[in-house]
Formats: structure tokens, C-alpha cells, sequence
């Protein structure tokens, strides 16, 4: 058993707003430089839709992540032969269109323009060739379902939807959507790193948050392609890639990354979970259905002496520990059994968990053969050769879920690699929650009700008072417990990362100093 420390994070979609507040603070901090402008190293998808770069789930045109090949992994798209093979041109690599071409208005235009018969306009100018464009798309240009007919309807996640189940998801009436936060995963299997001609990517042994050395990146890209989630970026200006790094040096000062402190919605949790590193192969390597499975058992138990025992002789510190005793995340994660990783499929072992959106269950979506039988009730809409009913009321506590107006089928798509029934886990754990909170502060359920649904939720009173007073009333120390910082690891950066004269910026092109940090 070799334990170790990551930092691990807990995103609840329930309560994002996507009002885009954490992608503002991160471009602000981080990626307001040059070649940096088409970067956001975190973003706000809105799902149904193809997310940013353009269908970044569809590993058949970008081939990140691992494959399974003959009961061991290799990497889809990246590695030493095929990246011999796309040296000179990778067909595999998202090009500027896949972003966006980042622009601006030349506002000069409107300041400076004579008096006339005419509105005078700002004409957008590219960031990168500084001549006009005409946009055709932006970093969060589907946004609320903007574009339907060429973004949401083109979600890689509805392939195996059928049509009927499809269009009932765009119908205004029967709308639903929720917003999909997106930040690197700092996985335990990352393949960026494993791409990596030059070993330029590493994985910090003090807390597992994946890197660039900036002075090692020789531009391979094979990161950008390797990656599937496209969480790491060309800079076109410095000729290095660049990703997301969890905000360490914010960690290392015992504040919340700066996406998770500005987030409005408090949807967001950051903690340390213990993980077993001799199993991160074979867990990679399993079959597809069993993937989720054991990667929850490879999180261990931060209580277990043993595992205390072995983390301590891996040089973990106490406070570590401690701090993983009180994580957040690993009772989100493991201790309730409410949160799953996205896209386990990918084979990378993230270490960024989703607790599912439970969105308005008590709408459904009822599919009736008999067309007489359904005009009686109204509101019917022909879809093809079916008939759809749609409804606001349920008779069985569980009913709502399997005829949510938002597929089932969708989101095991996006967060159990196909298996239903471990998606519908965790919605009936939610929906236990509110049903007892209801009869708590309400009073119009039945107590008999109320526990019955914590019955089926394998939940106690204790528990899920925990589970409310964490999602709904957590103070910030509750949310994000945040590890001490070592002096020894900060002198180990000065020996590693460090110039010849003993200094130590974050890394980019314009030093600390420049940038006023």
C-alpha cells in the first residue's frame, strides 16, 4: 500500500447559477496575458451542448485520454510512436477554430469618428493578427442554449438518446438544462503527463496538483492532445503550453484557489483525500463498467490506522492528515456516496467530482401510445410516431426520476460512463435529502415519508443533517480545508524550480514583478 495526499475538489450543480464569476477571477489572475487571451483555464459549459472547444467530449476527433488495449491502457492519441508519426502535423489537435478567435472592438472608431448622417461602430479586431474579423463564435457562445440547432443539439453526450428522447429536452414547454463548471482535474492517471516528450508535466508528490515546467516545455503539444478534457493550452506568444494550477500558490497560503473564493453560488468544495497509488494502473485498466467502482476504492479511509500508518511513512505530514479527516470532498466523494467523476471513461482517474443536478423532478415526461387517450389530458406534442405527455405530479416517491425531463440515459452519459442506475443512486440520495428537509421546515410531508425516503437512501437523521448543513449553511473553512504548507517543500521548489540566482516566479514568461503579484 503506498499512500498519498491529493488535493481534490467537489463541484454541486445544483446550486451553479453559471453566472461565470469563477472564470472571470481565473482570466483575470492568470490568463491575461498574450497568446494567453483564447485561454480559460476554467469555464461554464452549459449542458446539452458542445462545451469549450467544440465537442471536447468526442474523443473519435480529438484522442485524448487512455484506451483499453489488451487488459493494460495506452494512450489514444499521444505516446512515442504515434507522437513520431504526428510530429510534423497532428490531425488530432484543436485548431484556433475550435476555441475562438479571441478579439476585441477597435473603440477608437466610436471616440474619434466626425460628425455624419450615420451610428458610427467599433470594429472587432483579432488579438492575434490585430486586423478585423467577423466573430463566428466566442468562449461561451451556447450558452443558455444559445445556437440550439448547432450547438446543443450536436452534444457528443445524446448520441445513444433516442430522437424523441432528444427533442422532448428542447421543447420549450419541457426545457431543461444545467451548467457544467470545468477546471483541470489533476488526475491520477493524467495523461498529459504521460504524453509528454520532454517530462516537462509532473505531478507534485506534496498534494498531486499537475504542472508545466515552463523552462522544460519544448512545444510538443502532445499535452493539448493527450488531454481529454483540453485543459491544457498552446500559448502562441511564449511557444509553451500552459494549463491550470490549481491556484498553489494560494494553497500553499492557506486560501481557496480563486475560482472556488469568488464562486457565487458556494457551489464548490476543495479538500485532501488519501489515495492507494499501487492501484492506479490496475484501476485504469479495468473493464469500462467497472471504472467508477474502483477508483472509489482506491480513496482509502483517512481514520484506518493502517492507512495513517503508511501515509506517515511516505513522509505525509499530520496536518495532512488531519486535514484529510476533515476533507469535504471525502464525504461527498466516499462518506455519502453523492458525488462521481466526469467522463470516467477517459481512464484518467480525475480527482474533480460532480454532484449531479436533481433539477425539478416533480416535471415528467410521460410517453403515451394511445394519441385519443392523451388529448384528453392536453398539452400533447407529436414527436415522430411517438406521443408525449408532460406532467407536474407523481404518485411513487421515486417515479420522478425515471421520467425526469432531463434523460437519465444523458447524464450516466456524462458522469457514470453509461451506468443509469449509478446516476439514479444519486439522485434519490438528493431527493432524500430535500423530502426530509421538507417535512423538517415545512411540514407537509409525512415524517412516515420523510424517513422511508432516508431508508432508501441508506441515510440516517445524522447524516443527512450533515449532508444539508454542508451544502446549505457551510462557512468557508468548512468548504475548503486547506492543508498547512511545509517549510520543506517550499525549499525543495527553491532547489528544483528555482533560476540560478535562487529566484522563484510562477513560471510564465512575465515574471511576479511585471505583473504586479
Amino acid at each position: 500500500m503506498d499512500i498519498r495526499s491529493q488535493i481534490s475538489m467537489v463541484f454541486h450543480l445544483d446550486k451553479c447559477i453559471g453566472c461565470h464569476t469563477c472564470s472571470v477571477a481565473c482570466k483575470n489572475i492568470w490568463t491575461d496575458r498574450k497568446g494567453a487571451e483564447y485561454m480559460w483555464w476554467n469555464n461554464v459549459e452549459t449542458k446539452p451542448g458542445t462545451g469549450y472547444p467544440t465537442k471536447w467530449e468526442d474523443q473519435s476527433i480529438y484522442k485524448g485520454g487512455w484506451e483499453d488495449v489488451g487488459g493494460g491502457i495506452s494512450l489514444k492519441g499521444a505516446g512515442k510512436k504515434k507522437g513520431l508519426l504526428n510530429i510534423f502535423h497532428n490531425p488530432n489537435m484543436p485548431v484556433i477554430d475550435d476555441y475562438y478567435e479571441p478579439f476585441t472592438y477597435n473603440y477608437l472608431e466610436l471616440i474619434e469618428a466626425p460628425p455624419g448622417d450615420d451610428q458610427p461602430t467599433a470594429r472587432p479586431v483579432s488579438l492575434i493578427t490585430g486586423k478585423p474579423i467577423d466573430i463566428k463564435m466566442g468562449p461561451n457562445w451556447d450558452d443558455d442554449l444559445s445556437g440550439t440547432p448547432d450547438y446543443a443539439r450536436n452534444d457528443p453526450n445524446l448520441q445513444n438518446l433516442s430522437k424523441a428522447e432528444q427533442e422532448a429536452m428542447f421543447q420549450l414547454e419541457r426545457m431543461a438544462f444545467f451548467y457544467l463548471p470545468r477546471i483541470c482535474n489533476h488526475c491520477l492517471n493524467p495523461a498529459c503527463v504521460a504524453s509528454c516528450p520532454s517530462g516537462a508535466i509532473y505531478k507534485r508528490g506534496e498534494d498531486g496538483v499537475v504542472l508545466i515546467n515552463q523552462d522544460v516545455c519544448r512545444a510538443w503539444r502532445m499535452c493539448v492532445t493527450a488531454c481529454p478534457y483540453k485543459k491544457s493550452y498552446y500559448n502562441w506568444h511564449a511557444g509553451k503550453s500552459e494549463k491550470c494550477i490549481l491556484c498553489y500558490p494560494r494553497i500553499e497560503a492557506g486560501l481557496a484557489p480563486a475560482c472556488m473564493h469568488s464562486c457565487v453560488g458556494r457551489i464548490r468544495y476543495l479538500g485532501v483525500i488519501l489515495y492507494d497509488a499501487d492501484r492506479i494502473h490496475e484501476t485504469a485498466s479495468v473493464p469500462e463498467k467497472d471504472l467508477i467502482e474502483h477508483h472509489m476504492s482506491m480513496l482509502v479511509d483517512p481514520f484506518d490506522p493502517e492507512v495513517v500508518a503508511s501515509a506517515k511513512a511516505n513522509g505525509i505530514a499530520d496536518s495532512t492528515i488531519h486535514a484529510a479527516q476533515n476533507s469535504p470532498t471525502y464525504k461527498f466523494v466516499k462518506e455519502w456516496g453523492l458525488a462521481l467523476p466526469l467522463h470516467a471513461e477517459f481512464r484518467t482517474l480525475p480527482m474533480l467530482f460532480y454532484v449531479p443536478p436533481l433539477l425539478p423532478v416533480m416535471a415528467t415526461v410521460k410517453e403515451v401510445n394511445n394519441t385519443e387517450q392523451a388529448a384528453k389530458f392536453g398539452s400533447i406534442q407529436k414527436i415522430w410516431d411517438d406521443t408525449w405527455l408532460y406532467d407536474t405530479s407523481t404518485e411513487e416517491l421515486w417515479g420522478a426520476i425515471d421520467q425526469a425531463r432531463f434523460p437519465l440515459k444523458y447524464l450516466a452519459n456524462l458522469f457514470s460512463a453509461g451506468d443509469e442506475a449509478m446516476v439514479k443512486d444519486r439522485l434519490i440520495r438528493l431527493w432524500a435529502i430535500r423530502l426530509y428537509r421538507r417535512w423538517k421546515t415545512v411540514g407537509d410531508i409525512s415524517e412516515q415519508k420523510a424517513n422511508a425516503a432516508l431508508d432508501a437512501a441508506g441515510y440516517t437523521p445524522e447524516m443527512a443533517d450533515a449532508i444539508y448543513q454542508l451544502t446549505s449553511l457551510a462557512k468557508f473553512d468548512d468548504r475548503f480545508v486547506i492543508p498547512a504548507a511545509h517549510r520543506e517543500h517550499a525549499i525543495e521548489m527553491l532547489e528544483f524550480t528555482g533560476d540560478r540566482k535562487g529566484n522563484v516566479g510562477f513560471g510564465f514568461k512575465e515574471g511576479t514583478a511585471q505583473r504586479g503579484l
